[in-house]
């Protein structure tokens, strides 16, 4: 099922170092419209459920911590093929394999500190944005 929103995260390390109006003047540049966005924070419970299927992998302990260190902002963005457009524009996970100009090229640290999350799917989009949002909350 093709849908035209998707989900993001600006993770700790991007909203800590002052990247999140630019980031958010990137993804308006590209033509996303921004439906449901808030600043919140993430507690334990949340990022060990949010995370679940990375449960059994070494870094499951970093990324939990990682994520629960500061506050991220949370969005669900609208565009047509709004899944596979807002990937190519966060670039690689690693950011030393992200083309010049991705959100990650710009503003990721490291492959652990990758200042962006976006869905992997059109139903995880769906998943993600119900997990931190309600209905009234989307426009």
């Amino acid at each position: 099922m093709q849908t035209n929103r998707t989900f993001t995260m600006l993770k700790p390390d991007s909203v800590e170092k002052g990247h999140v109006g630019a980031i958010l003047e990137k993804i308006n540049a590209a033509g996303f419209r921004i439906v449901a966005m808030k600043l919140t924070q993430m507690t334990t419970a949340d990022a060990k459920a949010f995370y679940a299927i990375h449960k059994e992998r070494p870094f499951f302990g970093e990324l939990v911590a990682y994520m629960t260190r500061g506050p991220i902002v949370a969005a669900i963005l609208e565009k047509d093929n709004a899944v596979e457009d807002f990937r190519t524009l966060i670039g690689a996970t690693n950011p030393a394999d992200a083309a010049e100009g991705t959100i990650r090229k710009l503003y990721a640290a490291s492959i652990g500190e990758n200042a962006v999350h976006g869905s992997d799917s059109d139903e995880n989009a769906a998943i993600e944005g119900a997990f931190h949002f309600s209905g009234r909350e989307m426009f």
